[in-house]
């Protein structure tokens, strides 16, 4: 029997009769992987009923969280606010307000810790949680040495969340279907609504995400611009762009470009654009939060991926993952191509629109 085997069945041995009444899950960044993860929390509230269910993660993805009624209690770690208590020299105060923290994260007494983040900065709050039982997922930097158990995140699937689905396995509680839980709240679709209308934003529309973190993940400005313009003018549908307030400078090139695009970059938060994505008859992305809030939401999707390729199977049949494997794919943080990006090269406008029509097609 592998190393790996026998810790997984140490790990199911542990949780055999084990009902939890308190638990917390650590999910601190990124914005995709709180959206994935987030199917733990309808399968953790049908396995354990009776349990409240805290998430603690960082400031800027709580409108994505504190919409689900699932969801007891969100704990928000104060990152950038300690950045700059420490830049600034007051050490008291922030030794003051760590404290104050870790204090808040002891009281309601946790009898089980998921740390999903799998870093020293997650397992860290983890352990001064109190709690006895700690498991952690693909535990490393070290942290594997602050939990009481830890899980790896190779899967054999290649599905949207595969590794969160593995942990809900290894803890008895993976429903039948996992899926991503994410609840725009009624006052936030009530104002989503009203903004699409003051856009302009009167029939049918479809989403494009052309923005993430690394630029071997995007797709080339003229070709959204060209996409956006074949929406139009062709299939009679509107066209909204969304992105984060850091990508401003390559949105307004692309509206430039497409003068049919409504561009809503850097206009709405998270939760907001969950609600415009759920109103939409088709999202088009890159690998970024996004594109997979397309496939949480249930609305058609068609996923743009290259130098990554965090899943192929998104779990829903009206969402397809368009992914060309080159001998140098996927690179990830290290591409060979000298900025030539082939692989996304190989995803052109006609082919997009060719996957497009056949998502649109299929019966729900």
């Amino acid at each position: 029997m592998t190393g790996f085997c026998r810790r997984w069945l140490r790990l199911i041995d542990c949780l055999i009769d084990f009902r939890p009444k308190n638990i917390l899950i650590i999910r601190l960044s990124a914005i995709g992987d709180i959206i994935m993860a987030s199917a733990l929390i309808p399968a953790l509230s049908e396995a354990y009923p009776e349990a409240r269910l805290t998430w603690l993660t960082e400031e800027v993805n709580v409108d994505l969280l504190q919409g689900n009624p699932r969801l007891d209690k969100i704990v928000v770690w104060p990152r950038q606010r300690w950045r700059q208590l420490r830049r600034e020299g007051h050490y008291l105060l922030l030794f003051r307000e760590v404290r104050a923290f870790v204090r808040e994260l002891r009281q309601p007494g946790f009898d089980l810790v998921l740390d999903m983040q799998g870093l020293l900065k997650s397992a860290v709050w983890a352990y001064f949680s109190g709690c006895k039982t700690r498991i952690g997922l693909g535990s490393r930097e070290g942290s594997q040495w602050l939990m009481t158990q830890t899980l790896d995140t190779r899967t054999e699937t290649p599905r949207i969340g595969g590794e969160y689905l593995k942990l809900a396995n290894a803890l008895g509680a993976a429903p039948k279907h996992f899926d991503m839980d994410i609840k725009p709240a009624e006052g936030t679709q009530r104002e989503v609504g009203e903004s699409l209308a003051d856009s302009g934003i009167n029939g049918d529309f479809v989403v494009l995400c052309p923005f993430t973190t690394r630029p071997q993940k995007h797709w080339f400005e003229e070709r959204w611009a060209e996409l956006a313009r074949r929406f139009a003018d062709g299939r009679g549908l509107q066209v909204i762009m969304l992105g984060g307030p850091g990508d401003k400078e390559s949105a307004d090139r692309i509206a430039a470009n497409a003068p049919e695009l409504v561009n809503l970059t850097g206009r709405t938060n998270l939760i907001q654009c969950a609600s415009i994505i759920d109103r939409a008859v088709l999202v088009v992305g890159v690998d970024t939060g996004l594109t997979h809030l397309g496939t949480a939401m249930k609305t058609p999707t068609l996923a743009l991926f290259g130098s990554t390729r965090p899943y192929l199977d998104t779990g829903f049949d009206r969402a397809k993952v368009l992914y060309e494997a080159l001998p140098c794919s996927p690179c990830k943080r290290h591409p060979t191509c000298e900025g030539r990006f082939d692989c996304m090269k190989l995803h052109t406008v006609e082919k997009i629109l060719a996957e497009t029509t056949k998502l649109l097609e299929t019966d729900t």
